[in-house]
């Protein structure tokens, strides 16, 4: 690790000197807090971006696998994005009124999802936010279920987690949550329908906010059965159920949504839909869209914390139409899937030829590595798994050798403009590191 500190800190002389400068203004350094995270000491500052590589401010470029956390799944910059703005930022960017692309945007939503009514957000935290706020609003009810290591976005009620003796805490990160969270959030494992079932029988839980797989911790897969169970659970106990499809967008075009046939009550979705530009959304079944009519009159649509003054704006739908008829289509999922089955290959390759107790989990065109050998089926066991000092060092080998992994987890996504040639070096870097780490 410190050979690698001390080549990223001689490599990088112009990035170092604008930290140092960010430092007196920035707080932490950085524009966006979440950024102190990257391995190094300080963030590589970026010049151009442009397909799936950028380059740095001093000339050293990249194949980005991290993709702004998904919020660049598309690739940098696609170009029928780029001409979608072009052409629509000269006729108004933001109007509270709604344009001809909406519409599109809403049928090719309810093509994908098969949820009937949508309604526009800038994230999809803002998506989860006003849709945990729905839920309450008509079910009456105070409580959310959420699952252990979740992640939903900054959103208080889900940033939550059990302690050894299986209390809701607000979890590690929950930056002053207003009240305890156990007052607002029940806490289950993935993957355990008996605690789920518990749960949801105290009656007073208005909807259970779920990823169709967890994400943020490693992939943890679905146990097969799982869905079924879960949509049976909230069924009887008459729970919505939220489907978070930011991240599990990877599944496919229609999210795992689609993929695995699962019938939300709610979907929630953000990051890449508009190729860059912020944009969240959030769909209905029919029955709940029905219920908010009746709960939420015309008179308050203004003051009830539903919505943003920058929302659904006309420039984010005539980027969100470009991006989902040109970019991110059916017949690109297919390509970014099967780059991602390649990647996966070559991770598991270098597991098996250097005898490694890791493992690696894939989830259409996202793929994520552990370094524990058993895949975890909750996110306990996930978390309990993690290699903090193993993880930054493998971030910083990949970064030095011209490769870019998320930050906060091994994980690497497949964009329409990833090539084959773009995961192979992955693999060599990856094979690279294991090599010099099996032979200390």
């Amino acid at each position: 690790m410190t050979r690698e500190l001390e080549r990223f800190r001689a490599e990088h002389p112009r990035s170092l000197e604008l930290a140092e400068e960010a430092g007196r203004t920035l707080l932490g350094g950085v524009p966006m807090h979440w950024m102190v995270r990257w391995p190094g000491g300080f963030p590589v500052f970026a010049a151009h971006a442009e397909g799936a590589r950028f380059t740095d401010v001093d000339g050293r470029e990249y194949v980005d696998l991290c993709l702004g956390d998904t919020g660049a799944m598309t690739g940098h910059a696609p170009e029928p994005t780029l001409r979608a703005i072009a052409e629509q930022a000269p006729r108004g960017i933001t109007l509270m009124l709604p344009s001809e692309d909406a519409l599109w945007v809403g049928q090719e939503m309810q093509r994908r999802f098969g949820l009937p009514s949508w309604q526009f957000a800038l994230t999809a935290t803002d998506a989860n936010r006003f849709a945990i706020r729905i839920a309450r609003a008509i079910t009456g009810r105070p409580k959310i279920l959420v699952f252990n290591w979740c992640y939903h976005g900054t959103v208080d009620e889900t940033f939550a987690t059990l302690d050894s003796q299986g209390n809701v805490v607000a979890r590690e990160g929950n930056i002053g949550p207003p009240v305890p969270l156990a007052e607002t959030t029940r806490v289950v494992e993935f993957n355990d329908v008996e605690a789920l079932r518990r749960e949801l029988a105290h009656g007073d839980v208005a909807c259970v906010l779920a990823e169709p797989a967890l994400t943020n911790i490693g992939i943890v897969l679905p146990e097969p059965g799982y869905h079924d169970a879960l949509r049976a659970a909230t069924r009887e106990t008459g729970t919505l159920l939220i489907i978070d499809e930011t991240h599990t967008l990877s599944a496919g075009p229609g999210g795992y949504t689609q993929a695995h046939g699962l019938e939300p009550d709610l979907l929630t979705i953000g990051k890449p839909l508009a190729g860059g530009v912020p944009a969240g959304a959030y769909g209905f079944s029919a029955e709940v869209a029905e219920r908010v009519k009746r709960e939420i009159t015309d008179e308050v649509a203004d003051t009830g914390g539903i919505g943003g003054t920058l929302a659904a704006n006309v420039l984010q739908f005539a980027a969100m139409r470009a991006t989902l008829s040109e970019v991110l289509t059916d017949e690109a999922f297919e390509r970014m899937i099967a780059l991602g089955e390649r990647f996966e290959a070559g991770v598991q390759q270098t597991i098996d030829r250097h005898g490694l107790p890791w493992h690696v989990t894939r989830l259409g065109c996202r793929v994520e590595y552990l370094f524990h050998a058993e895949r975890a089926r909750t996110g306990a066991q996930a978390a309990a798994a993690g290699d903090e000092a193993l993880d930054r060092l493998i971030h910083l080998y990949a970064l030095n050798r011209g490769i870019l992994l998320t930050p906060f987890h091994n994980m690497a996504l497949m964009s329409p403009a990833t090539t084959e040639a773009d995961v192979d070096r992955h693999t060599e870097v990856f094979d690279a590191a294991a090599r010099e780490l099996t032979a200390a």
